[in-house]
């Protein structure tokens, strides 16, 4: 006799926030990006647009995973129509054959990537405790600063945001929410000064760099986030030129498809040279590398795989929670 069929669930943002853990995701994203990855398997991500409307699509199949799948997310930024992006993530299950679920994809964004940026950064940063530097106050910026310190001990976080009540806001939830002592900057040179770890999560209104390599300690890790198209910057050349290793989450993307690179390329910057995957970093092939490294930088566009990873574990998670909630429809098969 064969299964019945089980009909799809949704995971919304609130069962995700209440079955997530930290430690979870970046385990589950270390064991996926360990694993030799086809190409084919993690495709680049596709956008479609039509004047103001544009619709991107970042699929992936984990390597040994249950399930696959993809994220769409789109929006007309014209017209009448309301502002904001809405994001799903559709998952397949490869021991039915059949559509599993359907995970609001707005929390996983920020979660994946901060769970990304701590995998790597759990190899990169030396151990022990560090003075962790947040330029940028939003939900990146707060989400990262709560993934490292599960891999880090932080003895203090120093925040710069251009508003002042922001980075209030953002010290005061960090000390109350981490017990970790957390002041806001004035600047951001005045942010970095003396951090082990530092983060740049907030590109400046005119697309200028916010970190530049003259500010950092010697041995500073840095993490960047915000440039992930070529009209986007948020790195000076300089900090590109200081890194002696540079781990990128999607390789070809980072060094040939965001802003900061294409600067220092145009600078005259050689890179290629210090460039490795995450796959790379995660499998052990650029260990050499690592060992020898004092300045390194993981630099981060996002990618489908790591979206897939985080659903997958938070589908499970509220699967077992019994917090997944059922839809009352089918899919007709195709035979």
């Amino acid at each position: 006799m064969t299964a019945p069929l089980q009909a799809p669930v949704f995971v919304s943002s609130d069962v995700a926030r209440s079955v997530f853990r930290w430690k979870d995701a970046i385990a589950a994203l270390q064991a996926a990006y360990g694993q030799q990855i086809p190409a084919k398997a993690t495709p680049p991500r596709t956008v479609a647009v039509l004047q103001k409307t544009w619709l991107r699509t970042l699929p992936a199949i984990p390597v040994g995973g249950r399930y696959y799948g993809a994220k769409l997310m789109g929006s007309n930024m014209g017209g009448d129509a309301p502002a904001g992006i809405e994001y799903v993530i559709v998952l397949f299950d490869r021991t039915t054959n059949r559509i599993a679920a359907f995970v609001d994809g707005n929390l996983v964004t920020g979660y994946r990537t901060a769970a990304t940026s701590a995998s790597a950064l759990d190899l990169l940063a030396p151990k022990g405790p560090a003075k962790l530097a947040v330029l940028g106050s939003g939900l990146e910026a707060s989400m990262h600063t709560r993934a490292f310190a599960s891999v880090r001990e932080l003895t203090q976080v120093t925040v710069f945001s251009p508003t002042p009540a922001k980075r209030q806001a953002f010290a005061e939830a960090v000390t109350s929410d981490l017990g970790i002592p957390a002041i806001g900057a004035a600047s951001a040179k005045e942010a970095v000064e003396g951090a082990d770890i530092v983060l740049t999560a907030a590109r400046s209104h005119g697309e200028e760099p916010i970190l530049f390599a003259d500010w950092l300690k010697p041995g500073a890790t840095v993490v960047s986030i915000g440039s992930t198209i070529p009209e986007q910057r948020e790195i000076d050349v300089s900090v590109v030129e200081r890194s002696d290793l540079i781990i990128c989450d999607t390789l070809e993307e980072v060094l040939e498809e965001t802003g900061d690179m294409l600067a220092a390329k145009a600078a005259g910057i050689e890179f290629h040279d210090k460039a490795f995957s995450l796959a790379d970093l995660m499998s052990g092939a650029c260990d050499e590398q690592l060992k020898k490294s004092k300045t390194p930088m993981f630099k981060s566009v996002g990618g489908g795989l790591q979206d897939i990873v985080v659903a997958e574990l938070l589908l499970t998670k509220a699967i077992e929670a019994g917090l997944a909630t059922p839809l009352p429809i089918e899919f007709e098969t195709k035979r």
